[in-house]
């Protein structure tokens, strides 16, 4: 157990590491790494490494680029892989300015204000979430849109010809410190899911990025490409992030209370009553990509309709069987190409104004909501989910309790990227234009 900086060197000598991988996140959550000898691993854990953070996207202004990453030794691990020279371990970084405060553009310091805030309420929140991904085929050393397999959902070999590559992916992560629950090919040609015990919000966060990183690397020993993207092919399922979300107090679990109808308390009710005032607001946080909304449609099992429920899986939110300390919303509609700090963040944000301000979520609905019409739906008061990205940042922008979990900084940047990728969709001249318009007009 990892418990000082001597703990981690001590590991370091033991294990005969040679190098170590500091990683910390972007704004758009890709995962970025400064690799350093461990001849000077004590002054990494001393004193930070320092680097060029205007280089960084939605960090800094070149005239500002100074920065420091600091380790968190609670993250430390060795890689389940060897590296050239020798073996490697990693470790999550907090990014902070020369002046040795906390810069207000890491996404990791974005969630850990959340968390505070949410502590000073007296909770903890914890997440569990389940991604899916797909593994493609490469060709001439380049990923191509080509399914590994034709495989569906729970199938086995030798209709899944990943599952050697999953069980690899299950063991590396493991080594690595995960309590894997289940793994198991998914609906769709290609598709997969690997399933990890949920942590607190920071932890989970943490895993997330380590689970994306260990998935790419080891497919791509297999000369696979994993892709986290949405909706990568047409007219399958695509790729989701459910996150089952729960809150405790005083070491209970505060969604509990045997007392009230479903066994949930006012607690989870109202928290459900701050997700739904606010999700189309952090719905660009949580689905961050133009593709991200080619998934949320209607006829491909992912959420588009704004309700909850008890096990019904039409609905956004629902509330998963089990009841005492396993009582949990269950949020279907993030994506893993989501940053998982900035997601966790405006979630718990979210949530809590709902408990603060006691918001009624309304009545669970029971029904079907793909089967409705949509005049009886609109009845019904049952809103959609944004239908594009451009619509989640116009909700996102005009949201104060979502932009303030983000802060001015990361809002600001946040934006502009996400402005940025819309014009560019918006402005380009796709195949499927050419091959409606092209002789046709």
């Amino acid at each position: 157990m990892i418990k000082t900086n001597e703990d981690v060197l001590t590991s370091i000598e033991e294990n005969q590491v040679r190098f170590l991988r500091l990683q910390f996140v972007d704004i758009q959550g890709m995962v970025k790494n400064v690799g350093i000898p461990v001849s000077q691993a004590e002054k990494a854990l001393k004193s930070g490494i320092s680097f060029d953070g205007s280089s960084i996207e939605g960090f800094v202004r070149i005239e500002e680029s100074d920065m420091v990453l600091k380790p968190d030794i609670n993250t430390y691990q060795i890689l389940p892989w060897d590296v050239s020279g020798g073996k490697a371990a990693r470790m999550v970084c907090d990014v902070y300015k020369p002046n040795g405060k906390p810069f207000e553009g890491d996404p990791r310091y974005v969630l850990k204000r959340a968390i505070n805030e949410a502590e000073k309420q007296g909770y903890t929140m914890n997440t569990g979430p389940e991604l899916e991904f797909f593994l493609f085929e490469r060709k001439d050393s380049k990923a191509t849109a080509t399914p590994h397999d034709s495989g569906g959902y729970f199938d086995f070999p030798p209709i899944d010809k990943a599952e050697e590559i999953r069980q690899e992916i299950v063991l590396a992560l493991e080594k690595m410190g995960f309590n894997i629950e289940a793994s198991h090919h998914e609906v769709s040609a290609g598709q997969h899911e690997i399933d990890f015990k949920y942590a607190d919000a920071l932890t989970t966060a943490d895993n997330v990025i380590t689970f994306k990183f260990v998935t790419k690397t080891i497919a791509l020993k297999n000369n696979l490409h994993a892709s986290f993207m949405p909706k990568p092919v047409f007219g399958i399922n695509g790729s989701g992030m459910h996150t089952n979300i729960s809150l405790f107090r005083d070491g209970s679990n505060a969604f509990y209370d045997e007392s009230k109808d479903m066994e949930v308390s006012d607690t989870l009710r109202y928290f459900i009553g701050g997700l739904k005032k606010h999700v189309k607001s952090f719905t660009a946080v949580t689905n961050p990509i133009v593709n991200s909304y080619k998934r949320i449609v209607p006829g491909y099992e992912a959420p588009v309709y704004i309700a909850w429920s008890g096990a019904n899986r039409s609905s956004l939110m629902r509330i998963p069987a089990a009841r005492g300390m396993s009582t949990r919303i269950e949020l279907r509609s993030p994506d893993p190409s989501c940053n998982p700090y900035l997601s966790f963040a405006v979630i718990l944000m979210a949530g809590l104004d709902g408990v603060e301000n006691r918001i009624d979520p309304g009545e669970p609905t029971t029904l079907n909501l793909f089967d409705l019409r949509e005049e009886e739906r609109r009845e019904m008061g049952i809103e959609s989910l944004p239908g594009s990205l451009k619509d989640a940042l116009d909700y996102l922008e005009s949201d104060d309790v979502v932009r303030n979990a983000l802060g001015d900084h990361v809002f600001s940047d946040f934006m502009r990227l996400g402005r940025a990728e819309w014009d560019a969709y918006r402005i380009t001249v796709h195949d499927w234009e050419l091959e409606r318009y092209l002789d046709k007009v």
